[in-house]
């Protein structure tokens, strides 16, 4: 299939690692410009390199967007590298750990600070261009938490609900202007640090060392599904791929869950 995103700009926040890398990755592949961002000068210019020699298109830019001024900077940087911003990816999100008796008040308002207010900045800046287009994409990263929250990371789930309600408030903001917004909340990601902890305590456990071995006992202890398996970043970076596509021009208001089946709901 043909998402006929040649010609689009893209700007995946926190994209110089992880599941983002994975989003800027799919989304050079499909034709788009992509702008890579991190949060540090050179931190994108790994991922931004490896794009590039795979035959796509991307650039990067740094900037703190957990503040006004380096959400400015990055959004700046980014258009005068690579032109008006047509696709927005609000990648960027921190899981830290807590709960309710040992996480305080600072650590709630950094959980929103990091996952909602960045996001909030990001779109601020640039959905002006996309109603100038009259075309547009916002696509908020979430969790399956906001839907079945667990006890553990209070303070990170409730930010994640938070954003997820504030992407249907922004898709009814922008009824109409050619923009839709939607939000692609994966459960248990197989990212590279995810991979690496669960190696570390299947070790400790006697899960065994490989992987394969080890699998089983993650998702049985931590986040089962009904796949058998973990997803990979790259099954996200699809599903943001079509989210972001002229081809998704009817999904509006969207909280997409790919789960393997962890919440199994009918909703």
């Amino acid at each position: 299939m043909d998402l006929q995103l040649a010609g689009k700009t893209a700007l995946v926040t926190g994209s110089h690692r992880g599941t983002g890398r994975a989003i800027a990755e799919r989304l050079a592949a499909e034709g788009a410009r992509v702008v890579v961002h991190g949060f540090a000068e050179g931190e994108a210019a790994a991922t931004v390199s490896d794009i590039v020699n795979a035959g796509g298109d991307a650039v990067g830019v740094a900037g703190d967007i957990t503040a006004d001024e380096g959400a400015k900077a990055a959004y700046d940087a980014a258009v005068a590298a690579a032109g008006a911003i047509d696709i927005l990816v609000n990648n960027y999100g921190v899981a830290e750990a807590g709960s309710w008796s040992r996480s305080e008040t600072d650590d709630w308002i950094d959980a929103y600070e990091k996952n909602v207010l960045s996001a909030v900045r990001m779109t601020r800046l640039c959905v002006g261009a996309m109603k100038a287009k009259h075309w547009g994409r916002v696509i908020m990263l979430g969790t399956i938490g906001s839907t079945e929250p667990a006890a553990r990371m209070p303070h990170y789930y409730a930010a994640k609900g938070a954003l997820a309600t504030m992407t249907v408030s922004l898709a009814k903001d922008l009824a109409g202007t050619g923009i839709t917004v939607n939000i692609v909340s994966p459960g248990l990601i197989r990212t590279k640090e995810v991979e690496e902890r669960f190696l570390a305590q299947g070790y400790e456990k006697g899960w065994g060392t490989t992987w394969d071995e080890i699998e089983p006992h993650v998702l049985k202890s931590f986040m089962n599904n009904l796949t058998g398996r973990v997803t990979l970043p790259a099954e996200v970076a699809d599903l943001v791929a079509f989210v972001a596509s002229p081809r998704a021009g009817a999904l509006m208001a969207l909280n997409l869950r790919i789960d393997g089946g962890t919440t199994a709901l009918v909703v």
